[in-house]
C-alpha cells in the first residue's frame, strides 16, 4: 500500500512539473509575441495640429524609404541661430505634443526645432520596431537637409530615452554637428534585465538598440544628460554611455531627476547645455565654411 502511494505520488508530481514547465513556456511565448508591445506606448490620443501648441509651428508629413507618411511639426528658428536645427526623437512614450515644452524652449533661444513622431505614434500608419524608428528618423534627416537646405554640419540630434538609441544609430550614418542624448541607456537587453530579472531576455527580444556599440563610432561633441534618481535607465548605463563616446563629451547629472521629471524635459540646465553646444557648432561651421 505504502509502495503503490509512492509511486502515485510520484506520478503526481512529475504531472505538477510538467504544468508548470508547460504554462512558464507559453508566458514566455505569450511575452515573445507581444513584447513591442510592452517597449513602445504610443499615446491613443489624437495629435492636435502645431499652431495649436506652438507658436509659430506648422504641420509637415515626412516619407519614409518604406513609403509612409509620419506628421511631424517643425518650428523654425529665427535670429542668429536659426540656421542650427534640432531633430528631436521621443521616446518609447506618448507623442510629440509631450515634446512642446522642449520645442518651445528651444525656439525661444531662435534654434529651429523638428518634433516628429515614429510609425504607429501620433495618428502615424504603421508598427514600431528597431528597423522602423531608423528609417523613421533617416525621413526626418532628408526633410532638415533636402528641403529645408540645412547642412548636416548644423544639426544637433536630440534624442531622448529611447531615442537616444535612433539618433546614435542615425549618426553613424549620417553624423551631425553634435549629439546630445538625454538618459540614455547602453542597449536594450541591459534595461529590460533591470525591470524583468526574471526573464532571460536577451534570448527574447527582437529589438536590441545597441546604443553603446554605436557610440563608439560617432565622433562628434556630444553631451550625455540625465537623472541622477532615474528609476527606468540606471544613471550607470547613462555615464557608460558617455565613457564610450568618441567625440569631445560633456556630462550632465541632474541631481534628484527621475526619468520623466519636468527638469529633465525644458530644464534651463538642459536647454543652456543644448544652446551651448548649437553655438559651438554654428562657430565651427562658419570656420570651416570660410577655410
Amino acid at each position: 500500500m505504502r509502495e503503490g502511494t509512492g509511486r502515485h505520488g510520484t506520478e503526481t508530481m512529475r504531472h505538477v512539473v510538467l504544468v508548470l514547465v508547460a504554462l512558464v513556456a507559453v508566458s514566455f511565448a505569450v511575452i515573445w509575441a507581444l513584447q513591442r508591445r510592452l517597449i513602445y506606448l504610443p499615446s491613443p490620443s489624437q495629435v492636435p495640429s502645431a499652431r495649436e501648441v506652438i507658436a509659430g509651428a506648422r504641420d509637415i508629413q515626412l516619407t519614409t524609404s518604406d513609403g509612409l507618411e509620419l506628421g511631424a511639426w517643425y518650428v523654425p528658428g529665427r535670429g542668429s541661430r536659426s540656421d542650427i536645427a534640432v531633430l528631436v526623437a521621443n521616446g518609447n512614450a506618448g507623442d510629440r505634443s509631450l515634446r512642446a515644452p522642449l520645442a518651445r524652449a528651444l525656439a525661444r533661444e531662435g534654434l529651429s526645432v523638428l518634433l516628429f513622431d515614429y510609425r504607429g505614434y501620433g495618428d502615424n500608419p504603421g508598427h514600431p520596431s528597431e528597423e522602423g524608428l531608423a528609417r523613421d528618423a533617416r525621413a526626418a534627416y532628408r526633410f532638415l537637409i533636402e528641403e529645408k537646405g540645412i547642412p548636416s554640419e548644423r544639426l544637433l540630434y536630440y534624442g531622448e530615452s529611447l531615442g537616444a538609441a535612433v539618433v546614435t544609430e542615425l549618426a553613424t550614418e549620417h553624423p551631425p554637428g553634435g549629439l546630445v542624448l538625454r538618459s540614455p541607456f547602453t542597449d536594450l537587453a541591459s534595461v529590460g534585465r533591470v525591470h524583468y530579472p526574471f526573464l532571460p531576455v536577451d534570448a527574447m527580444l527582437v529589438d536590441h538598440y545597441p546604443l553603446i556599440e554605436h557610440i563608439r563610432r560617432v565622433n562628434v561633441p556630444t553631451i550625455v544628460v540625465y537623472g541622477t534618481q532615474d528609476s527606468i535607465v540606471p544613471p550607470v548605463q547613462s555615464r557608460a554611455v558617455a565613457r564610450a563616446a568618441s567625440g569631445p563629451t560633456q556630462v550632465i547629472a541632474v541631481e534628484g531627476a527621475d526619468h520623466n521629471d519636468l527638469v529633465l524635459l525644458n530644464g534651463r540646465e538642459l536647454i543652456d547645455a543644448i544652446v551651448v553646444l548649437a553655438d559651438r557648432i554654428a562657430t565651427r561651421a562658419a570656420s570651416e565654411e570660410q577655410g
